[in-house]
């Protein structure tokens, strides 16, 4: 959660980081997404990386990585280094996610890691929900530059945590693990089908998320004409609210709802709800509405791709590199969401970026029908 510090200080901030650098919309949208760049580049690499240096030595490594660049981000003179900063705190950020879920199952019993992985799946929107409402509080009178000396002590506190309570831990030091081809491995999940669909299905609808997310700060405040303050405390809860979701689809999963039911019936009907938070001639209040609802019921997808991961990796083994592509797609989609919002936005309006969620939703959806015709091959006595 307090990796994803880093991803949600940046939509709150976006307003106070275009009028004190004079950032364009387009310049803004990158320094929401090129935190992802990292993760999108090597997400699975990374992945298997953590494997052979040890989970605990790289979440710490991650840690610190992300709380120096975000102290080194908030001294940025101009955009062009406040971006090399958000690659850095990309780097960081990757690392650790990549590393906490294995550390997470040898904490836990084997009859709790259901739970447990369904728990960790809202790292995201309850750690930069609660780094938006921060945010919001901190914005007002100040600018983004001590947002981002927050973070960077969040994420001092937090290495100090790991170094004085998870070093100690016998039961995490690294594993003894057999010397394997790097490549092989990753051509091997790269060139499996259940991976690749779960890692687009994760991306398309990362690129929707990420662009609604994103933008609803600068939506509220431009359209809408909230405050800074409001506008950060609206998205924070729209965010927050992503964990029910997150949640239900554990529920749903554990009384027998098909993985396909959830993933596709969320995507299509959600769909509806996105285009409505950009189109116009919707009311304000409605608007919102529809963002809060979209929010909560669409965070079933990532519950139910997270438990797909041990039925489709292609050897038990691989189960980390298939999550590392999962986080590859979904890193792309956020990647590409919000400049390709940006520029829509600025080419025709903001009902323009209805246009993205409509098809970033059709593409998750058709990914999750391509999964449950998988699965059923794959399950098939």
């Amino acid at each position: 959660m307090v990796a994803a510090f880093q991803v949600g200080k940046a939509p709150p901030a976006l307003p106070s980081i275009r009028d004190d650098l004079g950032a364009t919309l387009e310049q803004a949208g990158w320094l929401l997404s090129v935190i992802n760049l990292m993760t999108a580049l090597g997400g699975m690499a990374i992945a298997l990386t953590a494997d052979r240096i040890g989970h605990r030595r790289l979440a710490l490594f991650g840690t610190l990585l992300a709380g120096g660049a975000s102290l080194a981000g908030a001294f940025a003179p101009n955009v062009e280094s406040l971006l090399i900063g958000r690659i850095l705190e990309g780097l960081g950020f990757i690392s650790v996610v990549v590393a906490v879920p294995s550390l997470l199952l040898r904490l836990t019993r084997a009859a709790d890691q259901r739970l447990t992985m369904a728990i960790w799946s809202t790292y995201m929107p309850a750690g930069s929900g609660m780094m938006m409402v921060i945010a919001a509080i901190v914005l007002p009178g100040t600018s983004w530059r001590i947002v981002w000396l927050v973070a960077a002590a969040a994420a001092g506190l937090m290495a100090a945590a790991l170094l004085l309570l998870a070093v100690p831990r016998r039961e995490l030091d690294p594993l003894p693990v057999k010397p394997r081809p790097l490549l092989s491995e990753m051509k091997e999940v790269a060139t499996s089908g259940g991976p690749l669909a779960i890692a687009l299905c994760f991306g398309a609808y990362a690129c929707c998320w990420f662009a609604i997310i994103g933008f609803l700060p600068t939506l509220l405040t431009e359209r809408l004409g909230y405050s800074t303050f409001t506008a950060a405390i609206v998205t924070a809860a729209v965010a927050i609210l992503n964990v029910t979701g997150n949640l239900g689809a554990g529920w749903l999963l554990h009384r027998g709802v098909p993985r396909v039911a959830v993933i596709v019936g969320a995507c299509l009907s959600m769909s509806l709800c996105a285009a409505g938070i950009f189109v116009s001639g919707v009311p304000d209040i409605l608007r919102l509405i529809l963002a809060g609802v979209y929010s909560a019921v669409v965070g079933v997808v990532p519950g139910a791709l997270f438990t797909a991961i041990p039925v489709h990796a292609p050897r038990p083994e691989l189960a980390g590199a298939s999550t590392g592509l999962l986080m590859q797609g979904s890193n792309i989609g956020g990647l590409l969401g919000p400049p390709i919002t940006g520029a829509l936005v600025a080419a025709g309006g903001w009902p323009s970026a209805a246009w993205l969620t409509t098809a970033a939703l059709a593409v998750a959806a058709a990914a999750g029908l391509f999964l449950h015709w998988r699965e059923r091959h794959k399950l098939a006595p």
